[in-house]
């Protein structure tokens, strides 16, 4: 007969009481998912293939069983990333439209995601989400008139500069709040007291600095870029 009352729990069924998953639980979406709540918690400095395994209720070898080591990992999250930005976004009616809508995307996963777009924003995933991210922007450039070779350098051009963009907010957005504040009031504060006579024309704009704000800037530079690419559009549709 079997005494119940004195048995020893499973390994898996003593993890699962402790809210942890077993490590057969695991998956790539599961540890990629651990590894950006650990970012941004803690910081990048914070992800190691331990302190994630720990994370995960499991020993690091468990981790290596789905990733090759902490490069593979990141590139991971450099995906996640951009698979935020892109899923589900539709073409629009126009070429400018859609590459001004993608934009704006990659920032805003950017944001969420402040601590990992800050380390990730600028590497090749060379996975599905950015093969797809890649496709509609030539696409939109192709719609324009644009031929191959010239197709293939303005998306080089525009996915590097929405992504730099969006990794310098990112940035910004990681550090602690007294450091943002700092540089928040930098504009009202340090610029409005510079001496008209050695910076005459900084002092002569120094009271609209302040007003260019996050969202004006990206819109400002976004702008920029794309008027510049309707200059050279063979079709301006």
């Amino acid at each position: 007969m079997t005494d119940h009352g004195g048995s020893t729990p499973a390994p898996a069924a003593r993890a699962a009481r402790r809210g942890r998953p077993p490590s057969t639980a695991l998956n790539r979406d599961r540890i990629l998912d651990a590894a950006r709540a650990l970012v941004e918690r803690e910081g990048p400095d914070a992800l190691t293939l331990r302190r994630l395994g720990a994370e995960l209720g499991s020993n690091h070898t468990a981790v290596l069983r789905h990733f090759s080591g902490k490069e593979e990992i990141l590139l991971g999250l450099a995906e996640q990333l951009i698979e935020e930005a892109v899923t589900g976004y539709e073409p629009a009616d126009t070429w400018r439209e859609t590459l001004a809508g993608l934009a704006r995307r990659v920032r805003g996963a950017c944001l969420t995601h402040p601590r990992v777009a800050a380390v990730v924003a600028g590497r090749v995933s060379r996975r599905d989400a950015e093969f797809r991210g890649a496709d509609l922007v030539i696409g939109a450039l192709r719609q324009a008139g644009f031929g191959d070779r010239e197709a293939a350098r303005y998306y080089r051009a525009l996915a590097d500069t929405a992504l730099a963009m969006g990794a310098q907010e990112a940035a910004v957005a990681a550090l602690d709040s007294a450091a943002r504040e700092g540089d928040r009031l930098a504009w009202r504060r340090e610029y409005l007291a510079v001496s008209p006579t050695a910076y005459p024309h900084l002092a002569s704009v120094a009271p609209h600095l302040a007003a260019a704000d996050e969202d004006d800037q990206f819109e400002t530079v976004l702008g920029l870029l794309l008027d510049a690419v309707e200059l050279r559009a063979p079709h301006k549709r």
